[in-house]
């Protein structure tokens, strides 16, 4: 059957054709335009950090915090197992070896418990990612990191404006990394932001993302010319794609609202049907604000999994499951990594499945999706 209900699709909310109109009559569609330095300052005023960076994507956000960890070969770095790529390849670049976590069974976060036994001397950070925009125990993190003299980087591509202990995510870390690609909350189709949280890198980052120049510098009049002083690459996002962002941005409350409205939708909907039918809901601490970036379901085993996709495909209705463990993985495998090491993370990487879940999903096409999972009874025999 023909797909008439996608899990995500890119929408309009704002200005944001007009914003990039303007960006182009401004004479600057290249990076570190206008919008973009009003992306920044909604970053740094919003979330209450020091310096914000636009990227062209969260990858390079992830790649910046490497460099200016000063990370070399043979150092480790520890991630969970249940993310994306993204955030362990850009460590490896580095010539990092990564360190796989199991993650916890509720929340699907980092497991905090099991961090202590995987640090040795050669470890040099911890990397926590916020899965579905719900904390990771950053506190006991904190804490374990401080003991060890460890550099922590969140990783908070799914939780822009969760808060854990009403402190929002991607302000615990000395450095955070955020996503703006299209399946997220806010979105120029592709696009990041690196959250400085230590000021001690904000001058070095400047520079790495500009190709290892001085030039923001020039820009400021701290310099007369500017010159290669550091390592660097070229991460800047063009204006046309910040000025796309700002107009989200700018409407931030409401497209949280929405948000909200769908996720607890399927939360009242599904949750007498789930209990039926031996299937897991998202689960948020009582001291977590989520940032409502998605909906999950974790089915009792792989082929309930397999079968609850195949029958809302029949029903026109796209849902997708999530990460593979990255230490079952080819690289992973290279890296030492081996069947049992996270099961927490190899159970539910079979069982996870998300929902359709994007900003002008209405209460139409929701009532769709629900419908068709209603229909849907786990086989137990």
């Amino acid at each position: 059957m023909t797909i008439t209900i996608p899990f995500n699709r890119p929408c309009l909310l704002s200005n944001e054709q007009a914003y990039i109109l303007q960006a182009i009559a401004n004479g600057h569609a290249s990076g570190d335009g206008s919008f973009t330095k009003k992306c920044h300052a909604f970053l740094e005023q919003t979330f209450g950090v020091p310096k914000a960076l636009l990227t062209t994507n969260c990858t390079h956000a992830l790649e910046m915090a490497a460099l200016l960890l000063d990370l070399r070969a043979g150092d480790e770095v520890i991630f969970p197992s249940f993310t994306f790529v993204s955030t362990v390849n850009a460590f490896v670049l580095r010539g990092v070896r990564p360190i796989f976590a199991d993650v916890r069974s509720d929340t699907l976060n980092l497991d905090e418990r099991q961090l202590e036994r995987l640090i040795t001397p050669r470890t040099r950070a911890l990397v926590p990612v916020h899965y579905a925009g719900v904390g990771c125990e950053m506190e006991a993190i904190l804490a374990l990191a401080a003991h060890h003299n460890l550099a922590v980087v969140e990783d908070n591509a799914h939780g822009l404006f969760g808060k854990y202990r009403g402190r929002y995510l991607g302000t615990f870390g000395a450095l955070a990394t955020q996503s703006f690609h299209e399946t997220k909350n806010f979105t120029c189709g592709e696009g990041g932001a690196l959250l400085i949280n230590d000021p001690q890198y904000a001058e070095r980052a400047e520079i790495i993302r500009e190709k290892g120049t001085n030039r923001s510098r020039f820009f400021r009049g701290q310099v007369d010319k500017y010159t290669w002083v550091d390592v660097g690459s070229s991460y800047l996002p063009s204006d046309l794609l910040a000025a796309f962002l700002y107009a989200q941005f700018e409407v931030h409350e409401r497209i949280q609202g929405i948000r909200r409205r769908i996720w607890e939708t399927y939360a009242a909907h599904l949750s007498n049907w789930a209990a039926e039918n031996g299937v897991q809901l998202p689960h948020v601490p009582e001291h977590c604000e989520q940032a409502y970036h998605m909906f999950y379901l974790l089915m009792p085993s792989l082929e309930a999994r397999q079968a609850f996709i195949a029958h809302l495909k029949a029903h026109g209705i796209l849902a997708v499951f999530h990460y593979l463990p990255l230490h079952l993985s080819e690289m992973g495998l290279k890296f030492g990594g081996k069947p049992g090491d996270c099961p927490v993370t190899e159970r539910i990487s079979d069982q996870l499945v998300r929902l359709p879940f994007f900003n002008d999903l209405d209460e139409a096409l929701q009532g769709r999706v629900i419908e068709a999972v209603l229909t849907f009874k786990v086989d137990r025999t």
